[in-house]
């Protein structure tokens, strides 16, 4: 498998080529297609896995990188969901030592994830936009909270 591109600047799988045509694949449909093949050139240094996964919006794939358990993948449901919350509450709503938490916090602070919040006075975490929407699209719908996010970026509760 390769990656290529068309006239258009397209960017697909190489499926199979042939003398004339080639079928070619369209990472974000899935959809395959003849195309002739004196309108695709290959790119080199593109990797086809790469292009593969680049169907998936970069929101997912950012969190698909991020969570490597179902904790994880809890944890920032939970900011997402009832977030900003603090982080005393936050240890009330874990399964999680101390400890455990703020590496996990780190961890998906460091993904672009969750960002330090302000809640109440105390320090606190709330996901980012890119969470937010990366986990409603987990979900099978649209941007979870989207209707309940204040210009601020907050979720209502």
């Amino acid at each position: 498998m390769q990656t290529v591109r068309d006239g258009d600047g397209e960017t697909y799988l190489l499926v199979k080529r042939s003398a004339e045509s080639s079928r070619v694949r369209d990472p974000a449909t899935g959809e395959e297609r003849y195309v002739d093949n004196d309108q695709l050139v290959v790119v080199d240094g593109e990797s086809p896995l790469s292009t593969a996964a680049s169907g998936v919006p970069a929101p997912v794939r950012r969190v698909l990188r991020a969570v490597h358990s179902d904790r994880t993948l809890g944890l920032l449901a939970v900011v997402v969901d009832e977030g900003p919350i603090s982080v005393i509450e936050l240890l009330d709503a874990a399964d999680m030592c101390e400890s455990d938490l703020h590496g996990t916090v780190a961890e998906l602070r460091a993904a672009g994830l969750l960002d330090e919040a302000d809640v109440g006075g105390r320090r606190g975490y709330a996901a980012t936009d890119t969470a937010v929407e990366g986990l409603g699209l987990l979900r099978g719908g649209p941007a979870a909270n989207d209707d309940a996010r204040d210009a601020d970026g907050t979720v209502d509760a």
